[in-house]
């Protein structure tokens, strides 16, 4: 099976006869009707009907040829992308838990490069679905985080997905709140100061096993509990129901704005504390592009992280 007698099929298809298509497409009859016959030796399928008029498709005829016409698109695209180095533009997309200082990094990311040329994503989204854009090379990093709590069964995910996880910073637990709220101004906050307050997670869908969770201390027994699905969501529900979420301290003032603030989590006995590990993941034996290493670059400056000289990801 060949491209070309895909494209014979399609037009053979439209136009209704050998002929109309030999016309259409500046080819012989002969040619076109040789491609076809091999095209059905090889499938074992009988595509078309002839008769004196032209040709009709027959059953199995009309079920090959949706998905010949959906594969000739795809072909049709992929030349259309890449057959013109000098109009094609380079692709770059990032997939994350809800983390503004990512956020902020791909947006210094952006404006370092002509628009014109590029063309970027960056899809903040549930934990599971970080996974699998890069897994399918829907994005080519992912960033997430690992804690005790979630490193065996995350580590066994991301190995099923031949994805490997690539640290960055460690942290520990803070809670996030709006600035007014009655708790904002303590120097430290305990879990047992929050069981009057709701606490906010972002919702991971239909699978909600702990260790899919983007708050560390996920384990812990919260005696209220929302859900939400953005992060302007969890800011509005902060405001309106004094809720707060846990989080890694980091935060972007310049996106979230100076109307909420990272309290430290204050451990006791009976609620310790954890270490968040901060870090990106990619494909196995994958090497970052040029607009990955920037990236990763500006990720490590919204960390405070020192710029490295060697080739990230490799």
């Amino acid at each position: 099976m060949t491209i070309v007698q895909l494209h014979y099929l399609i037009t053979i298809a439209s136009c209704g006869s050998l002929s109309g298509a030999a016309e259409t497409l500046y080819v012989s009859q002969p040619t076109i009707s040789t491609a076809i016959k091999e095209l059905e030796s090889e499938l074992s399928l009988a595509i078309f009907h002839r008769h004196s008029k032209g040709v009709t498709l027959t059953p199995e005829g009309a079920d090959f040829l949706r998905s010949a016409k959906e594969l000739y698109f795809q072909y049709e695209d992929l030349m259309l992308a890449y057959k013109d180095e000098g109009t094609r533009k380079q692709k770059f997309a990032v997939s994350m838990q809800h983390y503004s200082f990512a956020v902020k990094a791909f947006v210094e990311l952006a404006k370092s490069f002509d628009m014109s040329r590029y063309e970027f994503a960056i899809r903040e989204t549930q934990t599971r679905e970080v996974i699998s854009d890069v897994r399918d090379l829907k994005s080519e990093l992912g960033i997430l985080y690992l804690s005790e709590a979630n490193h065996k069964p995350m580590k066994k995910l991301l190995q099923s997905a031949n994805l490997r996880f690539y640290p960055l910073i460690e942290c520990q637990a803070y809670v996030y709140l709006w600035r007014e709220h009655p708790l904002a101004q303590q120097p430290a906050i305990s879990f047992e100061e929050l069981a009057d307050y709701p606490c906010l997670a972002f919702e991971q869908g239909d699978d909600s096993a702990f260790y899919l969770a983007e708050e560390i201390l996920s384990t812990n027994d919260y005696p209220q509990i929302i859900r939400a699905n953005d992060r302007a969501t969890m800011l509005n529900l902060m405001i309106g129901l004094n809720g707060y979420t846990l989080c890694s301290g980091i935060i972007s003032q310049e996106l979230n704005g100076a109307e909420y603030v990272a309290i430290p989590f204050a451990e006791s006995p009976d609620c310790p504390n954890s270490t968040m590990e901060i870090g990106y993941i990619m494909r196995e034996n994958m090497q970052l592009s040029q607009m990955g290493k920037r990236f990763l670059t500006a990720l490590r400056s919204e960390l405070g992280l020192e710029p490295v000289k060697e080739t990230i990801g490799e």
